[in-house]
């Protein structure tokens, strides 16, 4: 129950030439653990999470999910895969305003053909893992930025994937904020047995991750343990 990348190469075209996003990327991320992606604007943090995505195809190397190689899958095995194996919380929660909290989590597993008792039950249950549960019943436009990105790592986590990313979950939040949602997908991350990938800005929030990746100019300069 892992992510692996190994030898990813990512180009795009750029004029006459291509422009190379990422450049022989190898990274693994194990099972329950958190591995926080930082660099500056423009060194490939986002190229690297959408290729662990699936969204996006390298040039060459292969992305390994819970122990499946993704390389000559169909975009329909691709996109099954994604719906049951792979969480992914975007920078903006993107909630749908007309439903409510509990119902953003079941749309999730309506779209994966699940029955509609058991997914309230899920949702409920995840919205209180979160903190939530009382909230289950508000709107997007009645519920704090924190909270509605909450929600989105509820949702994120209805069809309980084995691997979650995540990408810059705090950029519109205050560090308080920023802090209690990063500090929550550590936790839900150890406690779910999930292989995280976090790409942040704020290195304020390293502390919550069990190891760092450096990216600069579409390379894995360094990869540490926090201590």
């Amino acid at each position: 129950m892992s992510l692996h990348l190994s030898d990813i190469t990512l180009t795009y075209p750029d004029g006459d030439s291509r422009l190379t996003a990422l450049d022989h990327v190898s990274l693994h991320v194990p099972e329950g653990s958190l591995t926080a992606v930082v660099g500056p604007s423009g060194s490939g943090k986002s190229s690297l999470l959408a290729v662990a995505a699936t969204l996006i195809a390298p040039d060459a190397g292969t992305v390994t999910v819970d122990g499946t190689p993704t390389t000559g899958m169909t975009r329909a095995e691709l996109t099954a895969l994604r719906r049951r194996t792979v969480g992914i919380v975007f920078q903006q929660p993107n909630l749908l305003p007309s439903l409510t909290a509990v119902e953003q989590l079941q749309v999730m597993a309506r779209i994966d053909g699940r029955k509609p008792r058991g997914a309230r039950e899920r949702a409920m249950e995840l919205l209180d893992t979160v903190g939530l549960a009382d909230q289950a019943g508000r709107r997007p436009h009645q519920l704090s930025g924190g909270q509605r990105q909450r929600v989105n790592i509820a949702r994120a986590l209805m069809n309980d994937p084995t691997v979650l990313l995540v990408d810059e979950p705090t950029s519109a939040l205050d560090h308080e904020r920023g802090a209690a949602v990063v500090g929550l997908i550590a936790r839900l991350t150890h406690a779910r047995a999930v292989a995280t990938v976090l790409v942040t800005h704020d290195r304020a929030h390293l502390a919550s991750a069990d190891r760092i990746a450096e990216v600069h100019d579409g390379r894995l300069r360094r990869t540490a343990t926090v201590p």
